[in-house]
């Protein structure tokens, strides 16, 4: 095997007996539970009620999953609704095509209806989640390599992606290599992940600037990334559709993220209801968050119920208790006056 260049699977589909397994839906799938465990501990660390990421998934993916494909096929009508297209393809999920900025979009109107439905606040989850998104993204990005697609300009380099002739851009059969976009989106995308979790551990964000700073750091990347491909897009004035795009959502998030104030909340229990406060607040502190987290596997703990029942003075210095221990028993000094 020639290892000058990334080879491209030579398989995208298996079948168990009648039923095709493809590599695509795989990559989601795995894309989707790798998001979700991520958020689940993030939420968990805040105080939220365990496995709500679950009910937030079940309205979020869908909803995401209609948007992506959406978008998709609005900035890429011609195999759809081309010369040669074929509209009941929009169906066809499997075979690839789903638009970033559009899951984005629709899969937050699933969150925000999840929140709805559970009491959550949606700010708030939308900074838990925020880290999880591009670790999706990147996982599902090996879908476009077996499905031999999204791929860049012709590229001779020991990176460049062999592409089988079939799977080739008319106009660029004549090339074997080319830039593989997925993976520079891929790799991307893990980094945006890794600076929004540090930038998040850091700064505790609040108000959904978490999820701004992620939506803003992709946007840059697939800025760049986007004016690599050489698949059939919608353009305008020298740019793919999909740069547009990048454009709007980066300014509109950094505009967002200049103008928005708010910190880090997290769940306390008062009364036996999970209500939320800062995370550098005193009922946080006394529910057991330690820097704006709970230590793993605990609960936010009940304010004022049975930890300060079992401490009535919590602020009483230890002197003084010792010192009244101490002097209990003897009698006082006006009573010694009165007996001589």
């Amino acid at each position: 095997m020639d290892l000058a260049y990334i080879p491209s699977p030579s398989e995208s589909v298996w079948h168990l007996g009648p039923i095709p397994i493809r590599a695509y839906a795989l990559c989601l799938i795995a894309g989707i539970v790798a998001a979700c465990w991520i958020a689940e501990a993030r939420m968990r660390s805040r105080g939220a009620p365990k496995w709500a990421v679950l009910d937030i998934a079940v309205w979020a993916v869908p909803f995401g999953i209609v948007g992506g494909r959406l978008y998709h096929v609005f900035t890429s009508p011609d195999a759809y609704f081309g010369a040669d297209g074929d509209p009941w393809k929009i169906l066809a999920v499997w075979e690839g095509g789903l638009g970033i900025p559009g899951a984005i979009l629709l899969g937050g109107v699933g969150v925000w209806f999840a929140c709805r439905q559970l009491g959550l606040k949606f700010s708030m989850t939308a900074d838990a989640i925020a880290p999880g998104l591009p670790v999706a993204q990147a996982i599902g990005r090996l879908g476009n390599w077996f499905n031999q697609e999204l791929y860049g300009k012709p590229l001779d380099a020991w990176w460049a992606v062999s592409i089988d002739r079939e799977h080739r851009v008319f106009g660029y059969l004549e090339y074997s290599t080319f830039h593989p976009t997925f993976l520079y989106e891929l790799l991307w995308n893990l980094g945006v992940a890794l600076v929004v979790w540090a930038a998040d551990r850091k700064v505790k964000f609040g108000a959904g600037r978490a999820l701004a700073l992620y939506v803003a750091l992709y946007g840059i990347g697939r800025f760049w990334i986007e004016g690599l491909r050489i698949d059939p897009a919608e353009a305008f004035a020298g740019l793919r559709l999909n740069q547009w795009m990048s454009v709007i959502v980066v300014v509109l998030a950094v505009i967002y993220l200049i103008r928005a104030r708010g910190t880090r909340q997290v769940f306390v229990l008062d009364g036996g209801e999970r209500v939320l406060v800062d995370w550098n607040s005193a009922e946080a502190k006394a529910a057991g968050y330690v820097n704006g987290g709970l230590p793993k596997g605990a609960e936010p703990g009940e304010i004022g119920g049975a930890a300060t029942e079992a401490d009535p003075e919590p602020d009483r210095p230890e002197d003084d208790v010792i010192a009244d221990e101490t002097h209990a028993d003897e009698p006082p000094a006006d009573a010694d006056k009165t007996e001589s």
